[in-house]
């Protein structure tokens, strides 16, 4: 029997409402101590829960707001490596997806992208300068490595796992060279979000 959709309000975000988990995380980032670009493996939780309906004059957005965290393998018991909290929006008039976010190295980036209800792959991005979807970062680390473009993909695969690339270009004031900081990770969901469920 084929799944019967309804009216959805939170459009292709619909698909993330909940909490999850994945252990096949892949950081290639620089690592400043070393020296050197390397690949870090990781265990990540993340959730995503509505929002109540964003208004903006004329424009009316439904969205998520979210958490991501982190855990290198090996280090699952001690302080996470990564955190990011931030908001998924959807303005089902413009056909525009939103990933609204900050890091705590004091780094905040809005990236957007054309989206339809329906859709099984998302892509969000910004760039420099940019005067819609742009990228802010703190004057330390704008001295050492200069933001650029950010890229991102979520897509949601038909066994129900939710898998995400992302992917953002630093140019290094010591070398003068650009790299790319790259993550990608496939999650399961652990626990869906509803009216009848008990709070944990």
């Amino acid at each position: 029997m084929a799944e019967i959709l309804g009216p959805q309000k939170l459009g292709p975000l619909t698909p993330l409402v909940g909490e999850w988990e994945g252990d096949v995380g892949v950081d290639l980032s620089y690592h400043n101590k070393e020296d050197e670009t390397t690949q870090t493996g990781y265990f990540e939780k993340a959730w995503f829960r509505p929002i109540p309906i964003v208004e903006n004059g004329k424009q009316s957005m439904w969205g998520l707001n979210y958490e991501m965290t982190a855990w290198r393998h090996g280090e699952e018991a001690m302080d996470p490596f990564h955190d990011e909290v931030g908001y998924l929006l959807w303005d089902a008039a413009h056909g525009q997806v939103m990933r609204c976010f900050a890091v705590p190295r004091g780094i905040a980036i809005l990236a957007g992208g054309d989206a339809k209800p329906r859709d099984r792959s998302l892509t969000f991005k910004a760039g420099p300068g940019d005067k819609s979807y742009g990228l802010a970062q703190n004057k330390y680390l704008l001295e050492r490595a200069t933001l650029g473009d950010f890229a991102s993909t979520f897509k949601f695969n038909d066994d129900g796992t939710f898998s995400y690339t992302s992917d953002l270009v630093l140019k290094l004031a010591a070398t003068g060279k650009e790299m790319h900081h790259t993550d990608r990770n496939t999650l399961h969901r652990t626990k869906r979000i509803h009216p009848s469920a008990e709070n944990a």
